[in-house]
């Protein structure tokens, strides 16, 4: 294991996706690890939106949604994006946020459960998932008001004794967004299956981070947002999978008209989309849908499988670094050591842990805080390299040796933690 800065670089120098790193525009004098919450921007980006707004829009006006193709950029994206989630092409749209295609995703899901077991009305779901899923399910069971209620586990070692004949929809984040634990996909898919229930899978936090493979787990739908490792940028919209076996028998309850088969026919009934077009629902922000090729065309030049040896090597690398140089300090490793079972971040639990993240931010060095105590690091392969992981740490040590954490600024919260 590397144990100089100088062992890094040479792993730099031998990284076949190091190349990748200068198609991102990363401002000098940043270390940024904190990909796992927004990616950095890819430097065709900027190009990209002058593109849409003055050309397009600009001279091309509404001609544009015909001739710069603007109403098929949800399915375009999102037959882009598929191969990074192990789907097919017509089963992904990018379109809305990840907590309304939630919501449509899980109405769904129920509605089918309804029609053909109508006595299962428990959704299981897990207490540590990221709270915008839980607000969610929640404001859905008040809403359906028939009986539905949440159970939550704790652990995913509490899975199998949650599931019974009440449940119907099971909704796991695959990697966790505090820990960085991630569930083994297969293994749960087939488990709540057999157990007469279907699964939502979140992906937030392993799309475009650890190799995915929907269809081959046969999931049943999935959700995911295109800002974290995917690169689309602040409020990109997010994307919405579904199984072929299931495209034409749900129903969703955002029927806007962007999911009518006809939509410019103006019809006072809605009729469904066929396949996964039905989950669209109101007029596309072309702006950021354009943005979001910018980072799927990076991840065209490489592949998931090479992506993931990366991601495991730096993380591997952190965990030890920060393990042998910062020692003395109460730094407690949240992050499963399995390779299995970790995705592409590694979080330390500290005291002070927000106060030590403002400190390594001020020093150049960004990662990000999660409460309680929870200290993330995001590892991108795209443009993390071995070198900033050595570098991280060192600054991490010196924040730590010196006390330099302790300040007033430093404890003070924005709005955004």
């Amino acid at each position: 294991m590397t144990s100089s800065r100088n062992e890094c670089l040479a792993l730099d120098a031998a990284d076949p996706l190091a190349p990748l790193r200068a198609q991102f525009d990363l401002p000098p004098g940043v270390i940024y690890l904190d990909g796992n919450s927004l990616g950095a921007r890819p430097r065709a980006a900027a190009k990209r939106a002058q593109e849409v707004i003055t050309a397009e829009w600009g001279v091309g006006l509404i001609r544009s949604w015909n001739d710069a193709d603007w109403f098929a950029l949800p399915r375009t994206l999102g037959d882009a994006m598929a191969p990074i989630i192990g789907a097919g092409k017509g089963e992904v749209v990018v379109t809305d946020t990840t907590s309304s295609n939630l919501f449509k995703v899980m109405a769904a899901s129920l509605d089918a459960q309804r029609a053909r077991a109508p006595q299962r009305k428990v959704i299981v779901s897990e207490r540590s998932s990221f709270p915008t899923d839980l607000y969610i399910l929640q404001g859905l069971t008040r809403l359906l008001d028939d009986g539905y209620s949440l159970r939550l586990i704790d652990l995913p070692e509490d899975l199998p004794n949650a599931l019974d004949d009440d449940v119907a929809v099971v909704l796991l984040t695959h990697v966790n967004y505090r820990s960085g634990a991630m569930y083994d996909m297969n293994a749960c898919t087939a488990e709540i299956h057999a157990a007469g229930a279907l699964v939502v899978w979140d992906l937030c936090h392993s799309a475009g981070a650890v190799p995915v493979d929907l269809n081959g787990a046969d999931a049943d739908y999935a959700v995911g947002c295109t800002y974290k490792y995917l690169n689309g940028g602040p409020g990109a919209p997010a994307f919405v999978w579904v199984n072929k076996r299931l495209q034409d028998s749900f129903w969703q309850p955002l029927s806007g008209w962007w999911g009518h088969r006809q939509p410019f026919a103006m019809q006072t009934e809605y009729t469904p989309d066929d396949g996964i077009g039905r989950f669209l629902c109101g007029t596309q922000p072309i702006v950021s849908l354009a943005l979001v090729q910018c980072g799927l065309d990076i991840f065209a030049q490489t592949s998931m499988e090479a992506l993931r040896r990366k991601s495991l090597a730096l993380t591997d690398l952190f965990i030890k670094l920060v393990e042998e140089r910062c020692a003395e300090f109460p730094l407690t490793l949240v992050t499963p050591r399995d390779h299995a079972a970790r995705g592409s971040q590694v979080s330390f639990e500290h005291p002070e842990g927000f106060a030590v993240i403002q400190a390594l931010i001020a020093r150049g060095v960004i990662g990000d805080y999660r409460e309680p105590r929870i200290m993330r690091f995001g590892m991108t392969p795209l443009y993390t390299s071995f070198a900033d992981v050595w570098d991280s740490v060192e600054i991490l040590r010196d924040v730590l040796t010196t006390g330099s954490w302790d300040k007033p600024e430093f404890h003070r919260r924005g709005t955004v933690t």
